[in-house]
């Protein structure tokens, strides 16, 4: 997406924001760990994904991981104040990105001949945002390590703001990898999970990954877009019929999202375990 309004002087300091972050000293940034009691790993917060087996394959990739969106579900205790202008830059790109959100829900909703509205009504006040911020340093072996193994994304949609000085961010199309070209000040918009089900698999959710770079670091902004944690997510019953059966089983936000960080750090998909 190219047309989404946003000066090219304004991405540079998001992306200005979150280099600076990455590079603070480790003790600084262990401040906003996201380690609760020194060995329980928790969503939001900073630091690595969880791990479940000593036989993981672990990404080479730091992150940042809060909510944005709701306000009042913002945990500020976990947002640096270094850089000084971090919070307001983030407080602003997240009002400017829902707006982004809203319209590539009323295109999609306006695809399967659905009210322009449909997808955008279901995000009630409780709907969460996630911002996930990446670091990917330079690898010294880049054909060992993955910068972050391949998956799909748990949310509806996810909109992603890619560092246009090098590449790294791969999909997967029948069984082939393709690298996603560098566009600069453009943003990426992937479909989720969660839209793959309600459409019953109308839409799909790529299976991507970034792959590390020896010589660079790389950097991206990732917003997912997710619905209110209690709320049933199912293929919606004017996208069923005989010709087209349901697809996927119910489940909720929250059960497919923990579900969805359990297959990640095995390496599998969540979205094969609710598949009919």
């Amino acid at each position: 997406a190219v047309g989404h309004g946003m000066e090219q002087s304004f991405l540079g300091e998001v992306m200005g924001v979150a280099r600076d972050f990455f590079k603070l000293p480790l003790e600084e940034k262990q401040k906003y760990s996201n380690l609760v009691n020194d060995n329980e790993v928790r969503i939001e917060g900073y630091g690595n994904d969880m791990v479940v087996s000593e036989k993981q394959i672990l990404d080479w990739c730091d992150r940042l991981y809060i909510i944005v969106e709701p306000e009042n579900r913002r945990i500020y205790s976990l947002w640096p104040t270094q850089p000084p202008s971090f919070r307001d830059i983030l407080s602003e790109y997240t009002v400017r990105c829902h707006k982004i959100a809203n319209l590539f829900l009323q295109n999609l909703a306006k695809l399967v001949d659905l009210h322009k509205d449909y997808f955008v009504n279901m995000f009630d006040e409780n709907a969460l945002t996630y911002a996930r911020l990446n670091y990917y340093p330079n690898c010294p072996k880049p054909d060992d390590v993955f910068g972050m193994k391949p998956h799909t994304d748990a949310s509806v949609i996810t909109i992603v703001f890619i560092d246009d000085n090098v590449s790294g961010l791969q999909l997967q199309k029948d069984g082939v990898w393709y690298s996603v070209p560098i566009v600069p000040n453009a943003l990426l918009v992937n479909v989720g999970d969660v839209m793959e089900i309600m459409s019953n698999g109308f839409f799909k959710s790529p299976i991507h990954r970034v792959v590390t770079n020896a010589e660079k670091e790389r950097l991206s902004l990732v917003m997912f877009y997710t619905m209110n944690p209690e709320k049933e997510i199912e293929p919606l019953s004017e996208l069923v019929d005989e010709k087209r059966p349901r697809r996927y089983r119910k489940t909720t936000t929250n059960d497919y999202i923990a579900k969805l960080f359990e297959t990640f750090a095995r390496g599998t998909l969540a979205i094969d375990t609710v598949k009919i």
